[in-house]
């Protein structure tokens, strides 16, 4: 029983130890292998959190590259953006201001690195390279041996690392740097230039498209170009005391006058242009390198510009003074003309002064014109291309006045040159013995002291020079120019009557003008007004209140030159009346200046029929903008201004509608050496 006993117990002690093992197990797990799965775990988790966050680093970085590339390609071109990266990625930031004043050659250099252009710049940049890296790795561990890095964390470390990196390879792309570059920039400049019309800055230096340029005189303009500019530097090196820069412009500039003389096409330039050229852009960009400063630059050309503007004024009045001289003398070649007909007319015998057909001077059945002049050619060829233009020309009168002095060459020439079966009648303005001082007031008036000191009077204290020589153009004082206002009393018989100046031209048949109903008013002209020009507060004095209260200021004017005037209703109105109350009235001249035109607005006013303006086209002694279709359908063209056809001073592209109705083979004016 004892030994059962044992034994039972035996086993009961067996089953509960056998029972007691797992739980044994389990902790001798959880307290050996737990900490050990757990710190291996650990320093995995570190491992990856390092290597995830310097990939973030990474990528703020890229991000932030992104966005700064963004920004700057709205603000720059790419060129710009281009040289821009490229120096940023050698040396680091720009300054701006240094890339704007086109230093950027100071900024590309670094110290014991010199580039060059030459055949050995590759093995000279290589083995600089070399010594810059060495240089960079010994600058690195200096600077690593001053500064104590020992507590930075593994992510400073890092970013230290790619920058140290960052800046080697800068320097060494840096000495491998070429011409390409500095290619693009100096197109972008280009571009830039061509932008700007006023920028002159550049245009001197050799590489500029513009001396590639086929035009005809793209080489003059860039000459002139370099005279600009040398001039301003010219003054700056004087002003900084560059004496010898100053020099060296001042010879060129010399030297680039002398060869474009007075060029204004390349055609006229010598051989040894483009090597003067070449030189002085040489010498202008030095000059730009040394003394070149944007406002300092700048402000030399805003007053040379303020310089030529003066001297545009000043060369302005002396144009308008000449032009006057050159309107009221009568060319050497017509005085010659009238000289020799003169001549010859008094050497004729008395019965063959006389034109035929004088029975058709007071035939009212017929065309009559009303000629002024006391110029023969101009004369003729009014006369000529009326005939010339007209359906039937034996039904044309012409009634030519002239003066004293030209009254025998008038005659000769149309004895020697008849005008086919027109008939044509001259006579003499100083045989109207009814045409008088106590008569005629603009007559008195030019005989008075009064009007002859304002016309004559040199230092006239109210006018110009210019202005005061157009006062004392001959036509203002010939009663020639105002026999116009006496038509009805020079031919009393006649009713209508069609009044050409000499410095007209007729293109068609006139005789349709005749037929033009003017509804009861005396005068048929063409309007001038446009928009304000031509009107009536152009010719007259507003502030006057015999002006101001009869007239409108905005009434449109009309033109002399081609006028049909119905004689019946003048008498009908008492025209010539009407012109002698206010010519007395502008005694003073307080109404008016000069000219007929204005007491012929007031003569007339409410009395002028509009005609189609194709009747008359105006303005080829002044206009150079008169096109040539409106030329050519014209009935009558005017060379009113002072650029008469007859003058050296015409427009050449007017002229020929004028001279091919001259004739330059007759014998007297071949003599006087006339000429097309």
């Amino acid at each position: 029983m004892a030994l059962k006993r044992g034994l039972s117990s035996v086993r009961v002690l067996s089953n509960r130890s056998s029972g007691s093992r797992l739980p044994i197990a389990i902790l001798v797990f959880f307290s050996v292998l737990a900490p050990l799965v757990f710190f291996v775990g650990r320093g995995l988790y570190i491992s990856d959190q390092n290597s995830i966050q310097s990939d973030f680093s990474k990528q703020n970085v890229d991000w932030r590259e992104r966005l700064a590339l963004q920004s700057i390609k709205n603000l720059f071109t790419k060129e710009v953006v281009d040289v821009v990266t490229t120096s940023t990625a050698d040396l680091g930031p720009l300054n701006l201001d240094s890339f704007r004043k086109g230093n950027l050659s100071a900024s590309w250099k670094v110290v014991g690195v010199e580039t060059s252009v030459q055949d050995n710049a590759i093995s000279k940049s290589n083995q600089k390279a070399t010594d810059l890296k060495q240089e960079t790795s010994q600058d690195k561990e200096g600077k690593f041996l001053d500064d104590d890095h020992s507590h930075d964390t593994p992510a400073k470390i890092l970013r230290r690392q790619l920058r140290d990196d960052r800046r080697e390879k800068r320097a060494t792309e840096l000495v491998k740097q070429d011409e390409k570059v500095t290619v693009k920039l100096e197109n972008a400049a280009i571009e830039r230039s061509k932008a700007v019309d006023s920028a002159v800055l550049g245009k001197y230096n050799l590489w500029r498209r513009e001396n590639e340029n086929v035009n005809s005189d793209s080489t003059v303009r860039l000459m002139r170009d370099q005279i600009i500019m040398s001039k301003v530097y010219v003054s700056i090196a004087k002003s900084k005391n560059k004496l010898e820069l100053q020099q060296e412009l001042q010879i060129r500039l010399k030297e680039i006058q002398q060869a474009l003389g007075e060029s204004t096409a390349d055609s006229g330039l010598p051989h040894s242009a483009s090597e003067k050229i070449k030189e002085m852009g040489k010498v202008l960009s030095k000059a730009r390198e040394q003394l070149f400063d944007c406002k300092l630059v700048t402000g030399k050309l805003r007053a040379m510009l303020q310089t030529s503007e003066e001297q545009v004024r000043r060369l302005k009045k002396q144009s308008m003074f000449l032009s006057q001289l050159a309107a009221k003398t009568i060319p050497y070649s017509i005085h010659c003309l009238s000289l020799r007909l003169t001549i010859q007319y008094y050497l004729l015998p008395q019965e063959k002064r006389k034109f035929p057909r004088s029975e058709n001077l007071e035939n009212p059945n017929l065309y009559h014109y009303a000629l002024f002049s006391d110029n023969v050619l101009a004369a003729s060829v009014v006369v000529n291309s009326t005939i010339m233009n007209a359906k039937d020309p034996s039904k044309h009168v012409f009634h030519l006045v002239t003066n004293k002095l030209n009254f025998g060459a008038m005659n000769m020439w149309f004895l020697l040159n008849p005008p086919g079966k027109a008939t044509i009648h001259v006579e003499n303005v100083d045989e109207f013995k009814w045409l008088n001082s106590s008569y005629s007031p603009v007559l008195r008036q030019l005989e008075t002291a009064s009007m002859k000191e304002y016309y004559f009077k040199a230092d006239h204290p109210t006018v110009s020079g210019s202005s005061n020589l157009k006062y004392r153009n001959p036509k203002y004082l010939s009663m020639l120019n105002h026999l116009r206002f006496y038509l009805p009393q020079v031919y009393p018989k006649l009713d209508k009557i069609l009044f050409l100046d000499d410095d007209i031209v007729v293109q068609k048949d006139l005789t349709g003008l005749w037929s033009v109903d003017l509804h009861g008013k005396v005068n048929g002209a063409v309007e001038t007004c446009g928009q304000s020009f031509h009107r009536f507060d152009k010719y007259l004095n507003f502030s006057n209140h015999h002006i101001s209260r009869n007239f409108d200021p905005n009434a449109c004017g009309w033109a002399y030159g081609m006028n049909m005037f119905d004689l019946k209703v003048w008498k009908k109105k008492d025209i010539t009346g009407i012109y002698h109350k206010w010519q007395n009235m502008n005694e003073d001249r307080a109404l008016w200046k000069l000219g007929t035109l204005p007491p012929g607005l007031i003569t007339f006013y409410g009395l002028t029929h509009p005609l189609e303006k194709s009747w008359h086209v105006l303005g080829l002694g002044y206009n150079p903008s008169v096109h040539k279709k409106e030329i050519e359908h014209a009935a009558v063209i005017h060379y009113n201004g002072n650029m008469k056809p007859w003058l050296d001073l015409a427009m050449t592209k007017y002229r020929p509608y004028w001279t091919k109705y001259v004739k330059y083979d007759h014998h007297y004016l071949r003599s006087c050496n006339l000429s097309e």
